[in-house]
């Protein structure tokens, strides 16, 4: 099957309106300024580790500019990004990642378990690739109920090398659910160039036509180009034609934790990938677009203000209660199915 790569089409009818471009960007800031603080806490000994996602912020922007009510979002344990790009507030998730009790799952989630079923955000999952057969489950579940929703599932490129990704797929295709599959490839599975120890070049693209799938490579770092993929994904799942599988290739500018270096990755590929920061990339081409360079500047300072009225609020807020560590463990709100 031939291979569809989406390529730079700016100026061409792909371009979303300015109005979800802004969108796009804010959202980017937003991720990008509350990663920051929290890294700053953490570094303060304040709070223990979690994942960044800083250098990938374009892909959870895109599609949280085109998710909507009732539709699903299943993450990795890097999921503070499509946490807070499903609406999620900025406190409660701050909160929570700091494990304090008003955080959004009462500080027992932590950053790598961070969910909100009102805002369709349906949890960030440690386990690599357990969550693909979940959201195969809930995209099953829409179709069965003819309830017109999508289910999005972001992965990682390590995840391309289990058994989940291929069982959730082909499960996905043959009964042709409206799921989306989105591989970040940030190059590293982990501490492991993906390169390294996989027999395709691309983990994922390459692999789709194993499932009848296009195979779907976008630029990862290129907001307007995930927006036109993520669109047509999306179209085609409400539609009725079954799931999409998209590589959005990107990169990680941090470490695989909040406590790594990433000292086995070559400083010049480093400093070619911050080269391609999205966020002022994406900054430069709204205000060649015509967008007011101070207009963006404002909404940037705005964003640090709520950001830091975040950090404020999870610094000050306590620890979880003692009695509170065996509630919501079961479907019930407690734990008596253990006794």
């Amino acid at each position: 099957m031939t291979a569809t790569t989406i390529e730079s089409d700016a100026g061409t009818q792909d371009v979303p309106s300015s109005e979800v471009r802004r969108d796009m960007y804010r959202l980017m800031v937003e991720i990008r300024h509350f990663e920051k603080r929290w890294m700053r806490i953490f570094n303060s000994g304040k709070t223990g580790p979690g994942h960044s996602s800083i250098g990938m912020e374009a892909i959870a922007a895109a599609f949280g500019t085109l998710l909507g009510e009732g539709d699903k979002t299943y993450a990795t344990y890097r999921g503070h990004a499509h946490t807070l790009a499903r609406g999620v507030p900025m406190n409660e998730t701050m909160a929570e990642l700091l494990g304090r009790a008003t955080g959004l799952n009462g500080g027992k989630g932590g950053s790598m378990h961070l969910t909100s079923v009102d805002h369709g955000m349906m949890g960030s999952y440690a386990i690599i690739g357990a969550h693909l057969p979940v959201a195969t489950g809930a995209a099953l579940a829409s179709k069965y109920k003819g309830e017109d929703t999508v289910t999005v599932c972001f992965f990682g490129d390590g995840t391309t090398n289990i058994g989940a990704f291929h069982e959730a797929i082909n499960l996905a295709a043959i009964w042709s659910l409206p799921v989306i599959f989105v591989c970040e490839n940030n190059q590293y599975m982990e501490y492991t160039p993906i390169r390294d120890v996989t027999a395709v070049d691309r983990p994922a693209a390459d692999r789709a036509a194993s499932y009848g799938l296009p195979a779907i490579e976008v630029d990862g770092n290129d907001p307007d180009l995930l927006h036109a993929a993520a669109s047509a994904a999306i179209e085609r799942a409400r539609a009725g034609q079954g799931p999409s599988l998209i590589e959005a290739v990107t990169y990680r500018h941090l470490g695989h934790a909040s406590a790594d270096p990433g000292k086995y990755r070559p400083q010049e590929e480093i400093d070619e990938w911050i080269g391609r920061d999205p966020v002022p990339m994406y900054k430069a081409r709204l205000v060649e677009a015509g967008v007011p360079a101070e207009d963006l500047d404002e909404m940037e300072q705005q964003i640090i203000q709520r950001v830091e009225q975040a950090a404020d609020f999870a610094l000050a807020s306590p620890l979880p209660a003692v009695d509170t560590l065996m509630t919501n463990v079961w479907a019930n709100g407690d734990s008596s199915w253990r006794r």
